[in-house]
């Protein structure tokens, strides 16, 4: 058994990223942001949908027709091919997110 609040490293120098479940085409990441964001002018693209569920801390995901600003328990779908990148996360406190990428 493992807890997603567990095992979170006091420092990151980039955003931490892990595979913490798989299966066929599904994949479950848990992502740890510490103040990060994307670079600028840097836009994910990606292939499949993806779920994603803040779990504490804040962030802003920002897409190209307008942004979002997430709580705990906030979550959204981005589609396959919608562009977005991550504008803000808390600098105070570690950022937790569930994503699942289908």
């Amino acid at each position: 058994m493992k807890n997603l609040f567990s095992d979170i490293p006091a420092t990151l120098s980039d955003e931490l990223i892990e595979t913490i479940s798989s299966h066929g085409n599904v994949r479950v990441e848990r992502i740890i942001s510490h103040g990060h964001a994307s670079e600028e002018g840097f836009w994910y693209d990606q292939d499949e949908d993806e779920f994603v569920l803040l779990l504490q801390g804040e962030a802003k995901l920002e897409f190209e027709d307008g942004a979002t600003h997430l709580k705990p328990g906030d979550y959204l779908t981005i589609k396959a091919h919608r562009k977005h990148r991550v504008k803000w996360t808390t600098p105070e406190q570690p950022s937790i997110w569930l994503a699942i990428h289908l």
